[in-house]
């Protein structure tokens, strides 16, 4: 198994693909990230006038979908690749999205104060930090009492058969498509960040650990997707 990549490494990484990530999400997963990203939306329970925070957000999707819900409030996205956040100011820009707040910024360490959201948002981000329990920390700092946050992110399937499917579809599908796009390496990975992640249950007694009152993990598509939905 790889080393662990450092942040810089993984920073680059997202830079690189940038161009190509929007489309690979959607072949990769038939269109049901989409699905997902909704779900993970719902679970926040955005109000109107909420203030929302996207972390992880690349080129936005689960930035946009909070805007929707989000009609008088506030909506910041925040990552720490710029050249995806270029892509989401110019998806933003297509869609009259003009009032988004987009924020270069490390996880570990947002440039917020504290109890300032009411919900928050992750998508594929916590397998990459370099320290989950600080992400999560940094998570509950920020949101106001009572608030909500919902991470999605792949997921160690518990049955040996779907691991081995998931393991199968990795390797063979989404590695096999990143290298027509030259990204081969960038896209290999996956699979071996998902082995470092923390199962569903790891993540609802470390979140507890945290603080947050409430921690509930989802699995999606045979546990080969998750979503932890935590409240403060």
């Amino acid at each position: 198994m790889k080393s662990t990549p450092q942040p810089q490494e993984i920073q680059e990484m997202f830079n690189r693909i940038a161009p190509v990530y929007d489309s690979l999400n959607d072949w990769l997963s038939l269109g049901l990230h989409r699905i997902w990203k909704l779900m993970a939306v719902k679970w926040t329970n955005p109000q109107p006038q909420s203030v929302a925070l996207d972390l992880c957000c690349g080129s936005g999707d689960l930035t946009f979908l909070l805007r929707q819900q989000v009609i008088k409030g506030r909506v910041i996205g925040v990552d720490f690749s710029s050249e995806l956040l270029d892509v989401a100011r110019v998806k933003a820009k297509n869609r009259g999205y003009d009032d988004i707040e987009w924020v270069k910024a490390d996880v570990l360490s947002l440039p917020f104060q504290d109890n300032t959201f009411d919900c928050v948002t992750m998508g594929y981000g916590l397998r990459n930090v370099q320290d989950i329990p600080s992400c999560l920390r940094e998570i509950n700092r920020v949101l106001k009492p009572n608030g909500r946050a919902a991470i999605l992110d792949f997921h160690q399937p518990s049955n040996y058969f779907v691991a081995n499917i998931q393991k199968w579809y990795l390797d063979n599908i989404v590695v096999t498509m990143a290298d027509w796009l030259g990204k081969k390496e960038d896209y290999a990975y996956i699979y071996p960040s998902l082995q470092r992640f923390l199962r569903g249950d790891r993540q609802i007694e470390l979140a507890r650990q945290i603080g947050f009152s409430q921690s509930v993990h989802y699995p999606l598509l045979g546990e080969m997707m998750g979503v932890l939905v935590l409240a403060k």
